[in-house]
């Protein structure tokens, strides 16, 4: 099945988190929060404003980004579990650190 979201929304799939912390201790389950990491997976055309004009994404498919921890709906499309958020919950992109260096 293929979804697309509409307007400014995106549907983002979870990163899960480290099951061990720097120190290597090993953190169970019960113990663990849900990642505030993702990556894009679809994204609406964008919002629009009064006067009927476009107003693009500022987030592509493939984007790894950082939300809030409530952020979107959970969901669930062909056995996975993926969120539909607004635009607006994405805090920002995490870009790779090759490419952060040489910017």
């Amino acid at each position: 099945m293929t979804f697309k979201p509409l307007h400014d929304r995106v549907l983002v799939r979870r990163v899960e988190s480290e099951e061990k912390t720097a120190g290597g201790l090993i953190i169970p389950e019960s113990a663990k929060e849900k990642p505030a990491e993702g990556i894009v997976v679809a994204c609406g055309a964008g919002a629009r404003k009064d006067s009927g004009e476009l107003i693009e994404m500022g987030v592509a498919e493939g984007d790894k980004i950082l939300f809030g921890k409530w952020s979107g709906t959970e969901v669930t499309l062909d056995g996975e579990e993926l969120l539909i958020m607004k635009e607006s919950d994405i805090l920002g992109i995490i870009e790779p650190a090759a490419a952060a260096k040489a910017a």
